[in-house]
Order: C-alpha cells, then sequence, then structure tokens
C-alpha cells in the first residue's frame, strides 16, 4: 500500500480493492479550498476508473473531517471580491453530491469535526462510521445561508423531515452517538479503531461482493424512491433478469458451493 497525493490538499492509496481519500489539511481542520476541492474530485474519478478498486474510502487527516468551507474563502465572498466563490458551485462535472454518482460504494470515516461543506459531502457518501465524539452540524442557519449542494434532498431520505428540520433549522452542534441515533452514521467505533473497522468492513465487500451488483444496488436505492412502486418493480424485474444472465451470478453460487473466495469481474467501463 502505497500513499500518494491527488495534489497536497488530498491523499490518494489504494489498499486491497479499497481507495482510501483522505483530506488532508489537517491545520484547517480540512476546511474546503480550492485546492481540496479539485483533488477530492480527481479521486473520486480515479477510483471510479480504476478496475482493481471496489470501494472508496473517504476521511480526514488529524482532528478533523472537515469543518466546511475556509473562513478566509468565505470572507472573501462575503466582502463582495468574488473571491472562491466559483469553488463552491455546483457544476456540471463536479456537483457536491458527486459520490452519489460513482457506480461504487463509497464510505465516509467522519474522524473528527464534520460541519457545513463537511457534513454535505458526508451525506453525499453511501454510509457513514464515525468516531465516538465526533461533532456535527450543518452550520448553515448560523452563518446567513441555506441548506446547500443538495442536502436538502440527501438528509431527509435519511433521517425523515421533522429529524431533517431539526439539524438544518437549528444548525446545533450533535455528537456521532446522536448522529447514529437519528440514522446519519451507521456505525460508532472508539477514534483509535475507526479506521481499521471501517477498512475491514470495506475490504470484506471488495473481496466478497460482486462489483456490478454494488452498482446496480446503489442506482436503485438512489433512483427508486421518487419512482411509483409498479415503474420500480419492473425495472427491478428487468435488473433481476439481467443479472441471472451475468458471469457474477455464476462465479458467486460456485464459489458458494465450493466454499472458496468469489473471483468477481471488475466493473466494465
Amino acid at each position: 500500500m502505497a500513499t500518494e497525493t491527488a495534489n497536497e490538499a488530498v491523499l490518494y492509496e489504494v489498499d486491497e480493492g479499497v481507495a482510501i481519500i483522505t483530506l488532508n489539511r489537517p491545520d484547517r481542520l480540512n476546511a474546503w479550498a480550492p485546492a481540496l476541492h479539485s483533488g477530492y474530485f480527481n479521486s473520486l474519478d480515479r477510483a471510479a476508473a480504476d478496475p482493481d478498486v471496489k470501494v472508496i474510502v473517504v476521511t480526514g487527516a488529524g482532528r478533523g473531517f472537515c469543518a466546511g468551507a475556509d473562513m478566509d474563502v468565505l470572507q472573501g465572498i462575503g466582502s463582495g471580491d468574488g473571491g472562491g466563490n466559483d469553488e463552491f458551485a455546483d457544476d456540471p462535472d463536479w456537483p457536491h453530491t458527486h459520490a452519489m454518482s460513482i457506480q461504487k460504494p463509497v464510505i465516509a470515516a467522519v474522524n473528527g469535526a464534520c460541519a457545513g461543506l463537511g457534513f454535505v459531502h458526508a451525506m453525499a457518501c453511501d454510509m457513514r462510521f464515525a468516531a465516538s465524539g465526533a461533532k456535527f452540524t450543518s452550520a448553515f442557519g448560523r452563518r446567513g445561508l441555506i441548506a446547500e449542494h443538495g442536502v436538502s434532498w440527501t438528509l431527509p431520505r435519511l433521517v425523515g423531515q421533522a429529524v431533517a428540520m431539526d439539524v438544518l433549522l437549528s444548525a446545533r452542534v450533535f455528537l456521532a452517538e446522536e448522529a447514529m441515533e437519528m440514522g446519519i452514521v451507521n456505525k460508532v467505533f472508539a477514534p483509535d479503531d475507526l479506521m481499521a473497522e471501517t477498512l475491514a468492513y470495506a475490504k470484506d465487500m471488495a473481496q466478497n461482493v460482486s462489483p456490478a451488483s454494488m452498482a446496480v444496488m446503489k442506482k436503485q436505492v438512489y433512483s427508486h424512491p421518487d419512482m411509483e412502486l409498479g415503474d420500480a418493480l419492473a425495472e427491478t424485474n428487468v435488473l433481476m433478469s439481467n443479472s441471472l444472465r451475468a458471469p457474477d451470478f455464476k462465479e458467486g453460487v460456485a464459489s458458494f458451493v465450493e466454499k472458496r473466495l468469489p473471483n468477481f469481474q471488475p466493473l466494465a467501463d
């Protein structure tokens, strides 16, 4: 396992089928800034295109996951000089919900402060594991802002309307333990165990689950709640028929019967 740099603000490595993307501005609690913006999205695209990568884990260096937008950039926007404004806008290539469009599972390992844009990016991941005591906040209302970059879509689908209203309207700080009770976080681990536990989970998926199956299921979960039940079932029937004719189905059955690890196909381009 070799650590590389997407740029100085983002680290990238692959370990046993898992791409690890680390936001790397620990002196600023990994606050969002232009170099981190481009490095993060480039890393997601790199992992998506690599057939050896089956699962993606996103975390932060140091004490924080991502404390939101860098205040120096926000002050430039607030002063009216336009500094950095484009770095926070969604664009067709890299919206802040980009992780949701990646066919591979994306897991956030929230090691510390998760606020504002950091909260947005954690919500855009498919699952969230957190260190005990990690602090979460939407923060937007306390900065005179609104629910940004798709979080008004992602959060209610995770926790329901009433809890989403609490989190967004109050912009209060809450800890990982409450986040798990809300349904925002899947699992909470001791801080020293977070990455080991997250990577063990991710590596088990990478080794034992069909990449094609994960890609289809991720698409189903994000698209079917917005469809009529009959339409979702009709699409599912077609997808099921396709999966029964795919090589991974035969391999999945054979590996179970033969009591061995499966050799599933990587995702096609």
